[in-house]
This record gives C-alpha cells, structure tokens and sequence, in this order.
C-alpha cells in the first residue's frame, strides 16, 4: 500500500519568543515493512542550524537551533511511503516453549534492558490484566500481545484528548478508558509485567473512515525469532500495512513528534495541526 501523509504544526504565541532548541521526530522509519519513497521537512522560521541525525534508539531526528524573536513556529512534514507488512503473523519464533513470564536468552537480555522491567515492579492493577491476557493465551508469547490489544480494545473506551503526556496505566485502568498514547503506555506495561521487552510508538494509521486524521500510538514487542512487533490495542489488532511508524522509544517522551521550549515573558502559546492521508493499492 502507497500511503502519503501531509501534516503540519504550528504553535502560535501572544507575543514574540525566544525558540529554543527543537527535536522533530516524523520522517516515517524506513525498515523491513516500510520503504520511504519521498521526504520533505519544512521548518518556520527557518533555523539557524538543522541537523538531521540517529538518536541513540534508532530513530531519524531534526535538530534545529533558532536565531532572534518570533510570534510562530510552524513545522511542515510531506511523505510518501511503501507498507510492504501486509501480514504481520509471517514470523516463527525461535524459543516456543517458554511461557509466560517470558525469560529472553542471555544474548538479548542486556541488550533488551531499556526496554523490561522486573515483573515485580509492575502496578496490581496493571499485572491483573496482564495475567487474565496470559492465561487467554495459555501464557504463549506470540499470542499474549494480540490477545492483550484485543482484551484493551473491548475494555477501554477511547477518547480524544490532543495535548498532555500519556496518563500512568494505573490511572487508565481506574477510568476505564484513554486516548491512544494512554492506552499505548498500558500496552507496554503489561508486556513488560509478563517479562516481555515492550516499547511505545507513534506515527499514523490510516482509515477507510476519514481523509484527515490525528497521531496515532501503539505498542511494539520484541518477539525471539519475529523482532519488534507492533500492535495497536486502540483497534485491538496486530499492526499491518496501515500503520506508518515515525519513532519508538523506552520512554513515550523519546517518541513524541515534536519536544523543544521557548522564552518569553508572560507569553502564553496555542497549538494547532492538521494531518491528512491518503492510501492507494500498489
């Protein structure tokens, strides 16, 4: 599937600001499901200095470093993509016989560290719905994630809530529902609870529903003989053709689209964007 995703940010300010240092993060990952065919980054005003580079998760980022005052901020992404996953069960894993609480083999428990917690250390209320996943999938590993996104996507409701850090997965547990990013960090905590490497991802989903659409989050495994999987428990199913991925990281703020401050006295800042896709069989 060709997908093409047109988005822009803009905050506006009440008076003219010092911008900070920025870190952009939404040039669509380009790997084994994905194959970035035209990119293009407009930033307004335009820096001083860009840099574009890895950060230590692997992710492509902008750097930008600004010069004088100004009232605006405005940043322009235009990508078009190839989603060559169009199934994401086409993987053997290596180590079937280890049931949950998963226990990696020592080549990839140091090198997985960022990403797991000790099972221990999890919320009761998060390890409770953890463990009913588990046993739904008799405590398989390949199977505990989709059976986890598919428990999420009938338990919690979902809400729209466009600015704010993702809430503690306790917390969305207590309220019984959640924006995406919210639902996305209870996802991983779960994993991690049952000994699995987790991490948390952002980019776009496309719908047959709508042309214009919001950032999207969702969850990433790493499966012993299947990598890094994503699943989306927003929707309750394991991540395609339809998902583009722009950043994934231990912790959500690493993956969030754009991070960066200003100065100004008493100015106060609006945030407004729009993002459209578009999709067309090859």
């Amino acid at each position: 599937m060709r997908i093409t995703v047109r988005h822009r940010t803009s905050y506006a300010f009440d008076g003219p600001v010092y911008l900070e240092p920025h870190v952009i993060r939404l040039r669509p990952r380009a790997d084994g499901a994905v194959r970035l065919v035209d990119f293009a980054l407009e930033i307004d005003p335009e820096p001083a200095v860009r840099a574009d580079n890895l950060d230590p998760e692997g992710n492509v980022i902008t750097r930008a470093w600004f010069e004088g005052r100004w009232p605006r901020l405005t940043i322009r992404t235009h990508a078009v993509v190839d989603t060559l996953l169009d199934n994401p069960f086409r993987f053997l894993v290596s180590e079937p016989d280890r049931p949950l609480p998963y226990a990696y083999a020592p080549e990839f428990c140091e090198r997985l560290a960022l990403y797991r917690s000790s099972p221990d250390a999890a919320h009761p209320a998060v390890r409770e719905l953890a463990l009913a996943a588990a046993t739904e999938s008799q405590r398989d590993s390949a199977r505990f994630p989709l059976v986890l996104a598919q428990r999420m996507r009938s338990e919690f409701d979902r809400e729209m809530r466009p600015e704010g850090s993702p809430l503690a997965p306790e917390a969305t547990i207590a309220s019984g529902r959640g924006a995406c990013r919210d639902l996305a960090v209870l996802f991983v905590a779960c994993c991690r609870a049952m000994g699995l490497a987790a991490r948390f991802a952002s980019g776009y989903a496309h719908s047959e529903k709508a042309d214009s659409t919001e950032l999207h989050a969702w969850g990433e495994v790493f499966l012993s003989g299947g990598g890094w999987r994503g699943y989306d428990p927003s929707q309750g199913l394991a991540v395609a053709d339809r998902h583009v991925t722009v950043a994934a990281a231990a912790n959500p703020r690493d993956a969030a689209p754009v991070t960066g401050t200003f100065r100004g006295d008493g100015v106060t800042a609006s945030l407004a964007a729009e993002i459209e896709l578009a999709a067309e069989g090859f």
